[in-house]
Formats: C-alpha cells, sequence, structure tokens
C-alpha cells in the first residue's frame, strides 16, 4: 500500500466529537436558507 493514503485512510478512521450531522440535512438547511433569502429580498 502506498505511504500517501495510509495517513488518508488513518484519518477518516478517527472517531471525532461533536454534533453528528447527515450531508443531505445539511444541504437542505442551505438550500432553504437561499430560498428564504431570495423570497425575503423579492416580496420587502
Amino acid at each position: 500500500m502506498p505511504a500517501a493514503s495510509a495517513g488518508l485512510l488513518r484519518f477518516f478512521e478517527e472517531e471525532t466529537e461533536g454534533i453528528k450531522i447527515r450531508p443531505e440535512l445539511l444541504v437542505a438547511i442551505a438550500v432553504s436558507f437561499i430560498v428564504v433569502s431570495v423570497l425575503a429580498r423579492v416580496f420587502f
């Protein structure tokens, strides 16, 4: 196995503390903020 990929695999195996959120939910929240800000700009 190449030495360059060893550090990358080790990084993804580490468990970190903090809030766990699914990427799909994060994208949905970002899109909803964009839609709300565009609608606020149009109507106000």
